[in-house]
């Protein structure tokens, strides 16, 4: 069974950096590109030469190192084709359903609009993990900027129905705050009140939370428990449509 090597790093104020390889077919690839200097650090650090930037929005904390990197590399850039005029250096443009080429693992493309309106996931079931960007985090889920609450909530479903055992590797370290919120939602929730404590202990050690399971998202973070009994009572939206509960959890989140 070949192996995807994966190295995640911080950058910028709260982004993370993640190069992903395949060795043996010498290919690699950066998710995003918050910052062409601390990319190139990860490159030169692990001894990795750069081949692809996998982009999932148009935002600068995901760009601003694209055409840097491009110019240093040779690089092929790939991005969501909603957005194809706002990715620095896009040369292949993706959507829903595409599969691109990366060494032995290939790439599936998910649309996952709502933070931004063209947003894309990359998810590689060969190593059972998924790119999300700034569509899911962990115990969190990105800000609507562009999209609708429920065009986010539909974005969000889609990564729910990824095999449970799926790492989720999003752009943030936010989970401190997320575990804040999530308690105050669903208190009484006893896997999540466990996972707050682990949370605690890693951030106090300086440990990223980045990846997670899909599997402990379903389980503790509120954005994808619209469907939790405890959650509709404290909301008091015992029979709201799941995307409106949702809708009321980001509101509320909004403003915390």
């Amino acid at each position: 069974m070949p192996n995807l090597d994966i190295h995640l790093f911080a950058c910028l104020k709260d982004n993370y950096g993640v190069l992903i390889r395949d060795a043996e077919q010498d290919v690699t690839a950066s998710i995003d590109a918050p910052d062409a200097a601390a990319v190139t650090k990860a490159l030169d650090d692990k001894g990795w030469r750069l081949t692809h930037i996998f982009t999932t929005h148009h935002h600068n904390d995901h760009t601003g190192g694209n055409l840097a990197l491009k110019e240093q590399t040779g690089c092929t850039i790939v991005g969501p084709r909603a957005e194809a005029s706002r990715i620095p250096g896009l040369d292949r443009a993706v959507g829903e359903g595409d599969e691109v080429p990366f060494g032995q693992f290939p790439v599936q493309v998910l649309e996952t609009p709502g933070h931004t309106l063209g947003h894309i996931s990359y998810h590689i079931p060969r190593a059972g993990v998924a790119f999300v960007g700034d569509t899911l985090f962990t115990l969190g889920c990105g800000r609507v900027f562009e999209g609708s609450y429920e065009m986010m909530w539909s974005s969000l479903k889609k990564l729910m129905r990824l095999p449970a055992k799926t790492m989720i590797y999003s752009g943030h370290e936010y989970t401190l705050a997320n575990a804040k919120f999530a308690i105050s939602v669903d208190p009484d929730n006893v896997a999540l009140q466990r996972r707050v404590a682990e949370i605690d202990e890693l951030r106090a050690k300086g440990a990223p939370t980045v990846p997670t399971q899909l599997s402990a998202e379903l389980d503790t973070n509120p954005f994808l428990r619209a469907h939790a009994a405890g959650i509709r009572e404290r909301l008091k939206l015992g029979g709201a449509a799941d995307w409106k509960v949702f809708a009321e959890l980001r509101e509320r989140k909004n403003k915390a």
